[in-house]
């Protein structure tokens, strides 16, 4: 509701502006130091001072008498020396908000797309892996609030450097045959992620100390490429079981996919060709003849050496392919691949993955008008190096619209650490934070990290709640689990380090997630009091009309608290803008602060005057309904009790 007064306003202004001085000025709208002040402030004066070579106190005069009145808004003010200050009618907003006008999403009618999770698949899921594919999600969720059209894909990287590694430690140390691997996924007894995860270390240590082991990764990632023989079956077995097992997990944070662009499908269907023919036709590459690049195809202009994109051993690296999968998400590479359904999730939305064998399926996915690549901060250059491909085939439009929406890592606290058992040396128990690695076998993985959670929060839920049944207790556990650990990823800006404490996650008292969970709760628990006591909610329609809100809201308490509650889509949007899922984090904090201390003041079953009982149970209804909903964009669900 906030927001589209604030376009109306914005609208209002640019309008008269165009047509009184033919100036198309973008209309900024901005919010008053304090709250005294009114709901919305307009610099226009100052925007145009420059232009008309006029005061701006003298311009702000001329708009304020010359625009009039504008629909929901009481009055207009001039302040110091040419702000306009805007004082919301309070009943006409209230009423309106009764009548559900909240903001509806516009769809451009255009196609994002947002890649998130993208995990190797070779070994278990790790923490990391969650900050990723959480950012993504809510990034998602964010984007369709405001009712874009958002496709979202899951790239699995099956045949590279890290998948090779496990399959020849299949082969070549654990001597196993694609049987024997089969068998092995195959048994319930053994986590087939987990075991990976071990074999992926275990490989990564030989090679330290066997360096002519490194050869076995060329001759795998060799045949996995060509897609022939007994190492190539090996890594399809990995790649497979090892994606199953991501996608179970990514689940359990409520976290789905559109569709699964395979890296193997990229080579079969000659994605890669098709892209190396245009990069060698627009002379974007180059074949490099001397030094050290000597044999390889290499893009000018990067660094001094320039970035190879085919070795000279004729094997791509991973930024090549990266740009022939970034030319299909634009519809700009002129082929597509075949699709299959690889699962169905229980809303009976279908999963896709990619297949190079027609499958008779008429499914067609990317060709957006703008790509979101969820990956960390220190693959940078290879996103600069992928848009500089777009950028040397002539995509100058699409390049600008490939948006590296990076992060940092994820660390763990030391106590954190001490917590999940991890053992330190006295050197790391004195740091603010340690980090992990799959490659030395150092980390968390997500599964373990998640059950840990559940198990914590378990203790408090059963200790509270000893009288629900078992399965239940783990139910609301787990949703409390779920909540503490994606408000926990959220809440710091992309560019921050996190280091992840388990304790302080889950913590009901300060900016965590059980804490906005805890609010809408208390939201629940004062409309299922009112149930209990034989009472129904009042017809609100009928009894709080704008006159009614006109009063209420006069209380400045009261207002600047539907105030706050009414404004999370212009809260999403501007996340949106900004790309800073936490801005959402924070806006449901201070929303759940809101409530609270709207608990607190206002005793509301026990209001004895009507008009203002009434009026409190909605404004409870209200925030619980925004509580939720702001929930749900951040992936938090909210428990029936904690």
């Amino acid at each position: 509701m906030f927001h589209s007064l604030e376009k109306q306003v914005s609208q209002a202004f640019r309008a008269h502006i165009q047509a009184r001085h033919g100036i198309d000025l973008a209309v900024a709208i901005e919010q008053p130091r304090q709250s005294e002040f009114g709901e919305m402030a307009v610099p226009a004066a100052f925007q145009l001072a420059r232009q008309l070579r006029q005061a701006p106190k003298k311009i702000a005069s001329e708009l304020v008498e010359e625009i009039g009145s504008i629909p929901g808004i009481a009055a207009m003010e001039i302040a110091g020396n040419g702000y306009i200050n805007l004082r919301l009618d309070r009943g006409a907003y209230g009423a309106a908000l009764l009548r559900g006008e909240l903001e509806a999403g516009v769809s451009t009618g255009e196609k994002i797309i947002v890649e998130h999770t993208n995990i190797n698949p070779n070994k278990a899921a790790h923490i990391g892996h969650l900050r990723n594919a959480t950012l993504g999600d809510t990034f998602v969720r964010m984007l369709r609030a405001l009712g874009q059209n958002v496709e979202v894909q899951n790239y699995i990287d099956n045949t590279g450097v890290q998948v090779a590694d496990v399959v020849a430690g299949f082969h070549h140390l654990e001597k196993k045959t694609p049987v024997q691997v089969r068998a092995l996924i195959a048994d319930p007894a053994t986590r087939f992620d987990y075991y990976c995860w071990d074999l992926y270390a275990r490989t990564s240590a030989y090679y330290t100390e066997n360096a002519e082991a490194l050869q076995w990764r060329a001759q795998t990632l060799h045949a996995i490429e060509a897609g022939e023989g007994e190492l190539a079956e090996l890594a399809h077995l990995v790649a497979d079981a090892i994606v199953e097992a991501h996608l179970a997990t990514m689940l359990r944070l409520d976290i789905e996919y559109d569709v699964l662009p395979r890296e193997s499908e990229i080579l079969h269907l000659q994605f890669w060709a098709s892209a190396f023919e245009q990069l060698k036709q627009r002379k974007a590459i180059y074949l490099e003849t001397e030094g050290k690049n000597a044999g390889c195809w290499v893009m000018p202009g990067l660094s001094e050496e320039g970035k190879v994109i085919v070795r000279s051993d004729g094997t791509v690296t991973y930024v090549g392919k990266d740009i022939a999968y970034q030319l299909w998400k634009f519809g700009l590479l002129g082929k597509d691949f075949y699709y299959r359904p690889f699962r169905t999730y229980m809303d009976g939305r279908v999963l896709w993955i990619t297949t190079d064998v027609p499958a008779g399926s008429d499914h067609h996915f990317g060709h957006g008008s703008q790509v979101y690549n969820v990956i960390d901060a220190r693959q940078s250059y290879l996103q600069e190096v992928v848009a500089a491909g777009l950028r040397g085939l002539g995509y100058e439009q699409q390049a600008g619209r490939s948006i590296h929406f990076s992060y940092e890592m994820v660390a763990l606290s030391p106590r954190c650490c001490a917590d999940l058992g991890i053992p330190l040396s006295e050197e790391d128990r004195k740091k603010p934070y340690v980090e992990v690695s799959g490659r030395k076998g150092l980390g968390v993985k997500a599964d373990d990290l998640v059950d840990s959670l559940i198990a914590k929060a378990l203790e408090e839920v059963a200790s509270r709640h000893s009288e629900a049944a078992p399965e239940e207790q783990r139910h609301v556990a787990t949703q409390i689990a779920i909540g503490a650990l994606r408000y926990f990823l959220l809440k710091y800006t992309r560019n921050s380090v996190i280091a992840f404490d388990l304790q302080e996650a889950l913590s009901f008292e300060g900016e965590t997630g059980p804490y906005v969970q805890y609010a809408a709760v208390r939201a629940r628990n004062i409309l299922r009091k009112l149930e209990e006591r034989g009472e129904t909610l009042p017809d609100f329609t009928a009894e709080l009309s704008p006159e009614v809100f006109t009063r209420q809201l006069h209380a400045e308490d009261f207002w600047q608290v539907l105030l706050a509650a009414s404004k999370a889509d212009s809260a999403v949007e501007r996340a949106v803008t900004a790309g800073e899922p936490a801005h959402v984090a924070k806006y449901a904090f201070q929303l759940a602060q809101a409530f609270n201390n709207f608990y607190h003041l206002y005793p509301i079953l026990q209001e004895p005057d009507r008009e203002k009982r009434v009026f409190l149970l909605w404004m409870t209804d209200f925030f619980r309904r925004q509580l939720e909903r702001t929930a749900g964009i951040l992936g938090i669900p909210v428990p029936p009790y904690m």
